[in-house]
């Protein structure tokens, strides 16, 4: 390829949260290695339930790593947002065209959108002006069938990079542990209102002191057949677009009026 082929190249960060060797991550760049430049930055260990997090107070470290064929790839110290800002800050130079995160070892449906480090990577992007999208297949197994994943992967990709892309993008990608002829197809649709009914069991550890161990059950409060949840029970590949502005314009509206008359 020649220098001018490659600065044609879209370039594509792609990160996660569950580390940089995770099967997901893997997967990931075998389905779009081809379609441009590819950098890989990823914590050098699992990272999952991180939110938003940012290291404060603790220097970060940046090392090259050979884990895939012909791929440069980074591993990070830090969260999955770390990796975010370190790579654009520190590796690229420069804002890639986009940003891929995951794919992730288990469900990023509904509320978990909250606490998941795969969505607050491509939110981090996002906030950085850079389109992206997080992956997650709804198996946790390290030996899940990403085949499926990889398809859809691959088919969102191409399509995004064929068309101009609003800069503040994020898209929120769930797929069934289905293969891929059992999965119906692409469904685009809203965050379904659903949480974790949660419970710490209380244990005693060798020393005899107390010490708490979460647990829950998943409890879907909503009954719309237009949800993330719906659709992947219906084996559908669920796509929410999702947003860094918390603004709850409605009631904005409410306040303005309420509080404008008083």
């Amino acid at each position: 390829m020649s220098k001018k082929q490659e600065q044609e190249q879209p370039v594509i960060l792609i990160t996660n949260d569950d580390g940089i060797t995770a099967p997901g991550i893997r997967n990931l760049v075998e389905a779009v290695k081809d379609l441009g430049k590819i950098v890989v930055v990823a914590p050098d260990k699992p990272q999952s339930g991180m939110g938003h997090a940012i290291t404060i107070g603790h220097p970060l470290r940046l090392h090259p790593v050979q884990v895939f064929d012909g791929v440069e790839a980074w591993q990070c110290s830090g969260t999955p947002v770390d990796c975010v800002k370190l790579a654009v800050d520190k590796i690229l130079h420069r804002k890639p065209d986009l940003c891929l995160s995951g794919v992730n070892h288990g469900a990023n449906h509904s509320i978990n959108v909250i606490y998941s480090g795969t969505m607050s990577a491509a939110v981090e992007a996002a906030i950085e002006s850079i389109p992206s999208v997080g992956f997650s297949l709804l198996d946790y197994s390290v030996e899940a069938d990403f085949t499926a994943a990889r398809q859809y992967a691959r088919l969102i990709v191409e399509q995004l990079l064929a068309t101009p892309l609003d800069r503040h993008m994020i898209l929120n990608v769930n797929i069934p542990a289905l293969p891929p002829e059992l999965i119906k197809g692409l469904m685009v649709c809203r965050q379904a209102y659903a949480k974790y009914e949660e419970d710490f069991l209380e244990r005693n550890d060798p020393h005899g002191r107390k010490y708490y161990w979460l647990t829950g059950e998943f409890k879907n409060m909503d009954e719309g057949t237009d949800t993330d949840v719906w659709a992947l029970e219906n084996n559908y590949v669920s796509v929410v677009p999702v947003q860094f502005d918390l603004t709850n314009y409605v009631l904005k509206d409410k306040l303005e009026k309420m509080w404008k008359q008083s």
